[in-house]
């Protein structure tokens, strides 16, 4: 089987279901019990890191990706700077029983290239220290610890970044 990952609207009933998935991961890890239903509910609806009108052109984008046709990872991407230069990747996931399968590596792939047609030089992205299989997934694609770019919260712990190849910011 292969991935193919595809932009999709952040609303889609496949997107819905791997957004309130990747929250009741990260968040049952942090709380260290399953989050119900309402605290998904919550959590989707009232994250500021899940603006739907930002991550569509020319602000951003929301990717799916499918692993023998069937929605088994998300992500998206949105540009920071006001010159568009940073783009910053957010509710990065691949369903547990996929994991290995080369679906984080086609995710990234394609948040990069719709990074490119959005203009950016720069990637960048915070997650938690406890979620080792994504910084794991991050160092292997070439991103490396960088200083704090945002606020700091529950979910932000350490921050990652790296500049796309061919399009290096200019310092």
């Amino acid at each position: 089987m292969t991935w193919s990952v595809r932009p999709e609207p952040f609303t889609t009933p496949d997107a819905t279901r791997l957004r309130r998935a990747y929250y009741a991961e990260v968040a049952g890890r942090y709380w260290g019990r399953p989050a119900t239903d309402a605290e998904i509910d919550q959590g989707v609806m009232d994250d500021p890191a899940d603006p739907a009108d930002r991550l569509v052109p020319p602000t951003g984008e929301f990717v799916v990706g499918r692993y023998g046709g069937r929605a088994e990872a998300c992500g998206g991407l949105r540009l920071l700077d006001g010159d568009g230069q940073t783009a910053e990747l957010t509710r990065v996931y691949v369903s547990p029983a996929v994991r290995g399968t080369g679906g984080g590596g086609a995710l990234l792939a394609a948040l990069e290239e719709a990074a490119v047609r959005l203009g950016a030089r720069r990637l960048v992205l915070d997650t938690r220290l406890d979620l080792v299989e994504a910084r794991g997934l991050y160092v292997k694609h070439g991103f490396r610890e960088i200083p704090p770019y945002g606020e700091p919260g529950p979910y932000s712990e350490i921050w990652y970044g790296r500049d796309i190849p061919g399009r290096e910011r200019v310092r």
